[in-house]
């Protein structure tokens, strides 16, 4: 009651705003489009420079092309609402430019035609894509099957030890003209088991050790926790040594070290990571022939030139990225194909860098760096260990692929024989590669969905 007796009202609350996050499929699909397109004018583009004609196949390229993003974004649509509208994009791009590569370079070995198989193998991969993201409702199952997936990579990753070597390493499985790469899917294996034991254990490497000797600030995890971490680095050396395979192996030792840093936040485990795989490294690379002969080539790349011998693949790399230039030359025009017989695969990525140049060569990895960076997002927004994990340990298999063939390919450091995502001849690689970007749909859908429907502060 007021003064003058009467009643005054008692004030109003505005409701609870309720905040609804947008869905971007619409924006997903306009890209989708924009990656298909791009992949049929790459792909004319080589048929109008080399025979002055559109290649009868076009139309047919771009359909297969487009029905299979399509279906991918429909399965997204309808179980990954809330997904990352980018990470779907990037892999059609990616995959539709590795296809216009590869036929690219079929066009000079017509009896050796890797561009049908290719388009196969990514129908495959597609395929997975499309079951991953519609069959695993929730990323948190893959948890309990963490030493399940160690198990399973470690045989994954013994098996080519038993088959014949080919160009002086084993990761291959070849039966009746038929061969996989096991440890594509092992890297991915490899990521669960990793993610779910440092979800589990990250407080332990943080905050719990004992002091080494007289340095009071430097703290050993105890032996039950730290045994895992020694049993990953002689891992990591054993696939060095026994499958010739320095790609791998530094692969598996980094995705490990970075998983590390993110769980415990603690700069020095990178410092011991970097530390046991150089010693790892430096061992091998005097003891085994085959290593040490890329060691070789990496510190002199023209050798064989000042011998008489001619130029290895290496120099044939460096080549044709020089004469690619700033716009390059154009696609169909360049001679990549002088490198020989891994143009297809390890060194794809300089057929690239001559026909498109520094400025298509950007763009490629812009787009890579971007497909990453979407990854850490995602696991950044999430609240639990576990997808955090997984989100950046997948994020960084990319990477540290990136890093590893372009590196080697340019000659950063020494070359290894290792598939450039999406974009190199390898059926394993291109079905492991879009499990990843299915993962990463996964993950960034639970990231955005749970701030999705919040009451507004």
């Amino acid at each position: 009651m007021t003064s003058a007796g009467t009643a005054t009202a008692a004030p109003t609350r505005d409701p609870a705003r309720v905040v609804r996050l947008p869905r971007r499929r619409g924006i997903e699909l306009t890209l989708i489009v924009v990656a298909v397109l791009l992949s049929v004018y790459g792909y004319c583009a080589v048929g109008l420079a080399r025979n002055g004609a559109v290649p009868p196949g076009a139309a047919g390229y771009g359909a297969g092309l487009g029905v299979l993003a399509l279906l991918a974004h429909v399965a997204v649509r309808l179980r990954a609402p809330y997904a990352d509208p980018l990470l779907l994009p990037i892999g059609v791009l990616l995959n539709g430019l590795g296809l216009v590569l590869i036929y690219r370079l079929d066009l000079e070995t017509p009896g050796e035609r890797a561009a049908p198989t290719q388009l196969v193998w990514s129908t495959l991969g597609v395929a997975l894509f499309i079951a991953v993201v519609l069959l695993l409702r929730d990323h948190r199952v893959l948890q309990r099957y963490a030493y399940v997936s160690v198990v399973a990579a470690l045989a994954l990753l013994t098996l080519p030890i038993f088959f014949p070597a080919l160009n002086g390493a084993r990761i291959w499985i070849r039966i009746a003209g038929f061969s996989i790469q096991p440890s594509e899917f092992a890297k991915v294996l490899l990521a669960v088991f990793f993610a779910a034991y440092l979800a589990d254990n990250r407080n332990a490497l943080a905050y719990t050790g004992r002091p080494v000797w007289r340095f009071r600030r430097i703290q050993l995890p105890t032996g039950r926790v730290l045994g895992p971490i020694l049993a990953i680095w002689l891992l990591s050396v054993g696939v060095l040594v026994l499958e010739r395979d320095l790609g791998t192996s530094l692969l598996f030792f980094g995705l490990f070290v970075v998983l590390l840093y993110v769980a415990t936040g603690r700069t020095g485990w990178i410092a011991v990571g970097l530390l046991l795989a150089s010693l790892g490294a430096v061992a091998v690379g005097r003891l085994e022939p085959h290593v040490h002969g890329r060691i070789e080539d990496w510190l002199d790349p023209f050798a064989t030139i000042e011998a008489g011998q001619g130029p290895n693949q290496l120099a044939q790399s460096l080549f044709a990225f020089a004469a690619g230039g700033v716009l390059g030359s154009g696609l169909g025009l360049g001679h990549s194909i002088l490198i020989g017989f891994a143009a297809k695969s390890d060194f794809i990525l300089a057929t690239a860098g001559e026909e498109l140049g520094l400025v298509g060569l950007s763009a490629i990895f812009l787009l890579y760096g971007l497909l990453v960076e979407r990854g850490y997002r995602a696991g950044l927004a999430l609240r639990e260990p576990f997808g955090r994990l997984l989100a950046v340990g997948l994020a960084s298999i990319v990477a540290l692929q990136v890093f590893v063939i372009a590196g080697g390919v340019t000659g950063l450091i020494p070359l290894t024989g290792m598939a450039m995502p999406f974009l190199a001849q390898g059926g394993s690689s291109v079905v492991t590669n879009w499990a990843i970007v299915a993962l990463l749909i996964r993950v960034s859908d639970s990231a955005r969905s749970q701030y999705d429907g919040q009451v507004a502060p």
